[in-house]
């Protein structure tokens, strides 16, 4: 494997480690209010709360990432990624109470905050012809560390306890930074890329597209971020049926996270042959029905559609990181992604205290997807309106003089 694979390997590796710690709190708090009723309490809005200000700072802290990339190098960052995210996962496991596991979720939020704007723009610059594929494998790794967040935290907390749920990754994150570490830290992405001339696309094009993905990235963020919190207490209420059945409900929601991550790599290949706009809107058009419908479902119909909404909700991450590659110069994308992820991440950071409130609340999981369905509808109108060039597929057409108006 030469140099620039093994960047992509550490790369994906990292993409795991992001969402899986993220979700971790999700199921662990099922064993917590059973296992530390006295340390947290025994209901499950207020303890979910906790990760708030990881989501926050997690949004927050991606916007300045491309700046600080300019001054330290990518893969100095992402070295800090898995160290820093390791530790305060291992900080959570150490919690002695609710503000202490806070404030170990914030830093594990603080440092997962680096990987989507540097690790994302190291991977696209490394991709060349080939963008949609490598997103849609990189998004198959992420959609694993989502897959596996509620399982494996399932199975550790009945058979050992919930904090081990975070002792154990932390440690493995530790881990995979010092053999990042070892293997030198070297961005040998970034000289690929700037070998091949990016073409001059039109400002005005470049700034529907960015105006357009911007606005896609607060409300689809929003959806993805609050449904993948809600599919363990989905499970547990529509399928499950106990907080005891903790390994079921991590099974349950692993199955349908893998409809995500099937889909991603599907549409990854998609999208190096059609245009964003054709392989977008398929996934928009079914979401918003298909939440809707799993307000009125129970038993084994519910994994179906938390399936094909998985599908549509993980989709659009892919096409919606390749927006960037195909509109914006190499120079700049770290900077984008930076505003991209942290926009889209603040729209994410308001799920975690949302879906608790409105489901102890207002209503409990239908109530939830519900106002998850009128984002959902936001990201359709948006996708709308997004180009639909030819000149994505084939570049050198961004040379005409006269751009037709769509």
């Amino acid at each position: 494997m030469d140099a620039a694979k093994r960047q992509i390997a550490f790369v994906n590796i990292a993409h795991v480690f992001t969402h899986y710690g993220l979700l971790i709190l999700a199921t662990a708090v099922l064993a917590m209010v059973l296992q530390d009723e006295p340390t947290f309490g025994a209901a499950y809005g207020p303890i979910l709360a906790l990760g708030t200000g990881m989501f926050v700072i997690y949004g927050l802290g991606s916007l300045p990432m491309g700046w600080i990339a300019e001054r330290t190098g990518r893969p100095v960052l992402l070295l800090l990624f898995f160290l820093g995210t390791g530790a305060g996962m291992v900080l959570a496991g150490l919690a002695t109470g609710p503000w202490t596991l806070a404030g170990a979720l914030f830093v594990a939020g603080a440092f997962s905050a680096i990987y989507h704007p540097i690790g994302t723009a190291m991977l696209v610059d490394a991709a060349g012809d080939h963008v949609g594929a490598s997103v849609g494998v990189n998004g198959v790794f992420g959609n694993f560390g989502v897959a596996l967040a509620p399982v494996v935290t399932g199975l550790v907390a009945a058979g050992l306890g919930w904090r081990y749920a975070f002792l154990i990754p932390g440690l493995l994150c530790i881990a995979a930074g010092l053999a990042y570490w070892a293997n030198g830290l070297t961005d040998v992405a970034r000289g690929k890329a700037a070998s091949k001339p990016f073409p001059a696309i039109p400002p005005a094009v470049v700034r529907r597209a960015v105006t357009v993905l911007l606005l896609i990235a607060t409300a689809s963020g929003f959806v993805f971020n609050g449904f993948t919190l809600l599919i363990p207490k989905l499970m547990q209420e529509r399928l499950a049926g106990s907080p005891e059945l903790l390994p079921m409900i991590g099974a349950l929601a692993f199955l349908v996270t893998l409809c995500g991550a099937a889909t991603q790599f599907t549409v990854g290949r998609l999208i190096d042959r059609h245009t964003l706009k054709r392989v977008f809107m398929p996934m928009a058009l079914v979401q918003m029905p298909a939440l809707l419908v799993l307000t009125q479902l129970q038993g084994w119909p519910v994994l179906v559609v938390s399936g094909l909404i998985c599908a549509s909700v993980f989709g659009q991450v892919t096409v919606n990181e390749t927006m960037t590659a195909r509109y914006v110069a190499p120079a700049l994308r770290a900077k984008l992604y930076s505003i991209r992820f942290s926009v889209g991440f603040l729209g994410a950071a308001s799920a975690a205290p949302l879906v608790g409130w409105l489901h102890d609340n207002a209503g409990g999981t239908t109530a939830v997807l519900v106002v998850l369905g009128v984002f959902a509808t936001v990201t359709l109108c948006c996708a709308i309106f997004f180009p639909n060039r030819e000149e994505e597929l084939k570049p050198e057409l961004w040379s005409r003089e006269a751009v037709p108006a769509e």
